[in-house]
């Protein structure tokens, strides 16, 4: 989270990474820590921006959301973890589900101030959310740590009265549901899903509720914003696999992994009226770190995310690399780029740097995980 200064500040984009095995981030009781990031594009300049507020020490948050209005981040919801150390101690440590938030923070990009917002009406993790027409919109996802069956509730947040007010159900229940706004509609595509009409009644396991789950699955959900109802697009996201995330950029909807793979070998672009999805021209490349020749052979990608900046696709990637001591890790911080409007064979498509980082040797200790998706912000001047 940050800014550029110019006439349109091009956008800084967000990622919630936490530390874990023994990086100097880890906090006193071995667990590590939420923390916010921003990549500065204009300045290539990578920047922390400190630990997620109400998140205790030796704990991580995890199944959050993270969007963009106006100037500010808004961080919604999620799931708190406590983070022990695993026995034999090393790198190792263990997850312990603590609780589901309702907390909405709000991070003023231009002031660096965080706020406390309204909180959810319903507590969630791992669900849908979009901006849409100034407000925030979420649905589905799970609301308790007990069982794996997602809600179907959605809910509207109004930035200027700091109000959060409820939608209409969905016809299913999903969670690892992917939202992003297009044509108007707030989306909200695959996931988890099952019919809220379902006939309860039914033997678990029969055919006919298999058949019920695969045909949800691959579908999507529109909240028409004019008339305030919920529209079925059945076999908009083809895979039982739910979608890691979708973004919209200059009227299309572009994709790029799931929930197994946040890189899929390409970039999928989804054309509306063929309800198909296609692989992008010059997009396919079996490993983006390809791009990268800074990177040692032996580093492996820990994470993956995405965000827009005008007709750019943005790959913030973090590659753990090995440290000065043979049992030490540190991760490196890349950028890879996807020029959607590139003409082939006169500008390159793709292109990838190393930001500077806000501290010395552009790498940081310790092995870092993605707890959420990243978001884009303009400051105008």
């Amino acid at each position: 989270m940050g800014s550029l200064q110019g006439d349109v500040a091009t956008s800084p984009s967000l990622s919630s990474t936490g530390s874990s095995g023994s990086g100097n981030d880890n906090n006193a009781g071995g667990g590590g820590s939420s923390t916010g990031g921003c990549d500065e594009p204009g300045a290539n300049r990578w920047r922390r921006v400190g630990g997620i507020p109400g998140v205790p020490d030796g704990h991580v948050l995890k199944g959050f959301a993270v969007v963009a209005v106006g100037e500010s981040v808004f961080v919604i919801g999620g799931r708190l973890c406590r983070r022990d150390v695993a026995d034999g101690g090393g790198s190792e440590y263990h997850d312990t589900d603590v609780g589901v938030r309702a907390d909405v923070l709000r991070y003023d990009v231009r002031r660096g101030e965080w706020l406390a917002c309204a909180p959810l009406l319903l507590p969630r993790f791992d669900f849908a959310c979009a901006p849409c027409r100034g407000r925030i919109c979420v649905a589905g996802g799970l609301c308790s740590l007990s069982g794996a069956r997602g809600t179907a509730a959605a809910e509207v947040y109004d930035a200027e009265e700091n109000r959060w007010s409820p939608l209409p159900d969905m016809s299913t229940m999903r969670y690892k549901c992917a939202g992003v706004t297009w044509e108007g509609g707030f989306h909200v595509v695959g996931g988890f899903a099952e019919s809220t009409t379902a006939d309860a009644s039914a033997p678990p396991g029969t055919p006919t509720m298999l058949q019920s789950w695969a045909l949800e699955r691959s579908s999507a959900e529109v909240f028409n914003c004019h008339r305030g109802v919920w529209e079925i697009i059945p076999g908009m996201w083809q895979l039982d696999v739910p979608p890691n995330q979708i973004v919209a950029v200059a009227g299309r909807l572009f994709s790029s992994g799931d929930c197994l793979n946040s890189w899929k070998g390409h970039v999928e672009v989804y054309d509306g009226e063929l309800n198909i999805w296609s692989v992008m021209d010059h997009s396919a490349l079996p490993d983006l770190s390809l791009l990268a020749s800074s990177l040692p052979p032996s580093a492996q990608q820990l994470y993956l995310t995405m965000a827009v900046v005008d007709r750019q696709l943005y790959f913030l990637a973090g590659y753990e690399v090995a440290g000065d001591d043979d049992d030490t890790y540190r991760t490196v911080s890349l950028v890879h780029s996807f020029d959607t409007s590139a003409m082939p064979g006169i500008v390159p498509a793709w292109s990838s740097f190393q930001p500077k980082m806000d501290h010395e040797h552009n790498v940081e200790d310790g092995s870092k995980e993605l707890f959420s998706q990243c978001c884009s912000v303009q400051l105008s001047s």
